[in-house]
């Protein structure tokens, strides 16, 4: 069961200090997340190669689900830090409540359509018939926790924007362990096979909802969710609305990315399918620890827009770029120099191997880029920017990967579905760069759109 949780002051004038006591917490959590995945990958691994094509596939259907759970997060998210900033606990609690009582039925909706819709969806991602049944068999296990699972995220956004990530590391922690033991039990012991790793990662999810109804049941945090907080007033919500978007957008790009990424591997066999499976699964591995040190930041870099502390906010920016940057070409070179026993962990095929290995270079080529982006689409989400996050966060896999991923398999086969991530994990790097030094300018200058956010975030 996670430990009870400390609150941490998000004023603290260290801010090293505050912001490593939040981030790493924050980073160890979505490690935890994506060690989780690829335990998964490595069990199912184990079944062969059409088994994990299967899982592979069935990713880009649960990113597409969970985008609402992140959008309604990062929207709560900046509502809640930025409110605490500006001292209205009031407002922050109604931000939260609201957001569950959201979520709870949008999940219903998605989880009732896609299991409508579940056949129709793998054929159009390309599956074969020697992948379809067993993508079936995963795909309506896990998606009976759906609604858990959005409600998680939701739950995770809360504590971290009110300065609790200890918690969610905890949380994701036990969640983590419970999945790790299930997964070896059901999918080889009792021979449930990937129905087996649905089932696991299901009840883990089930746990760690447990732990959140506790959380807020007790009051472990400073937001108080009660039924009574709950405010459906219309521009209450077009607010949470209006910044989550983005961020709901960018995830259904992510899952129509991969929709079109392994529809374009398709035309080539199984093995390719399953080779950029693994690509994408260590391109995840890296990508979530980055993710997790600007989610660290978020309630931080909304406290200090919430208080009117510009300079604060510029100091964070400029420390945690330096962080994710770093972190991000560190990982894009380890990748590089130990690929081969990376990708053996997912696949003994050697043909798998062999493309898988290649795969895996290419889509980390420009990879270092990907922190300046990742905290770029961060700190404008927690400043309530929501058009010009838009415009970072769409880039990487949208308006610049989507129209390659189309064309470039027809004009250099195969090269060309790899080359489509390369040139838009480059393309999204200098448009993040961009935005960030313009950024930076404006919050020396102080300019009319700080005026006018903060007021919005005031606005009872």
């Amino acid at each position: 069961m996670p430990k009870q949780n400390q609150h941490i002051d998000l004023s603290d004038p260290n801010l090293p200090s505050l912001l490593l006591r939040l981030a790493i917490p924050s980073v160890i959590g979505l490690s935890i997340n994506a060690l989780q995945q690829l335990l998964n990958a490595i069990f199912v691994g184990a079944l062969g190669a059409q088994a994990i094509a299967a899982v592979s596939m069935t990713m880009p259907i649960v990113v597409f689900l969970a985008a609402a759970g992140e959008g309604i997060g990062v929207g709560t998210a900046s509502i809640i830090s930025r409110h605490l900033g500006a001292g209205q606990e009031m407002q922050a609690s109604q931000g939260a409540s609201t957001a569950l009582a959201i979520a709870a039925p949008i999940g219903v909706g998605m989880t009732v359509a896609l299991l409508l819709g579940l056949r129709s969806t793998f054929v159009a991602l390309g599956a074969t018939p020697t992948i379809l049944p067993i993508a079936l068999e995963y795909a309506r296990t896990l998606l009976l926790g759906s609604t858990v699972m959005l409600l998680n995220i939701v739950s995770g956004f809360i504590a971290r924007a009110e300065g609790n990530t200890r918690f969610s590391m905890w949380t994701m922690l036990s969640a983590f362990t419970l999945n790790a033991l299930l997964d070896p039990l059901f999918i080889f012991l009792l021979g449930l096979g990937v129905r087996g790793a649905a089932l696991a990662t299901l009840l883990s999810q089930i746990a760690a909802i447990s732990f959140y109804i506790r959380y807020f049941a007790k009051r472990r945090g400073i937001v108080l969710v009660r039924i009574s907080r709950v405010s459906l007033r219309v521009d209450r919500v077009r607010q949470l609305a209006f910044i989550g978007a983005p961020a709901t957008m960018t995830s259904v790009l992510s899952a129509l990315a991969g929709m079109f990424l392994y529809g374009a591997a398709a035309r080539f066999g199984d093995e390719f399918i399953a080779a950029i499976g693994i690509a994408v699964r260590i391109l995840s591995i890296g990508a979530l620890p980055i993710t997790g040190f600007c989610i660290g930041s978020q309630a931080v870099l909304g406290f200090g827009w919430g208080a009117r502390d510009f300079a604060r906010v510029l100091k964070v920016a400029k420390f945690m770029l330096s962080i994710t940057v770093a972190l991000s070409f560190a990982y894009s070179a380890t990748v590089m120099a130990f690929v081969r026993p990376l990708v053996r962990l997912f696949s003994d095929s050697d043909k798998v191997t062999e493309i898988a290995v290649s795969s895996c270079i290419v889509f980390h080529l420009f990879f270092g880029l990907y922190g300046v982006q990742s905290f770029a689409t961060t700190m404008l989400q927690s400043l309530g920017r929501a058009r010009l996050s838009a415009v970072v966060s769409f880039a990487r896999q949208g308006y610049l990967f989507i129209p390659g991923v189309l064309l470039f398999p027809v004009m250099s086969g195969f090269s060309g579905v790899l080359a489509s991530q390369a040139i838009a994990e480059l393309g999204a790097g200098i448009i993040a760069l961009f935005v960030m030094l313009r950024q930076f300018a404006e919050l020396r200058r102080g300019g009319p759109h700080i005026r006018q956010g903060i007021e919005s975030a005031r606005r009872p």
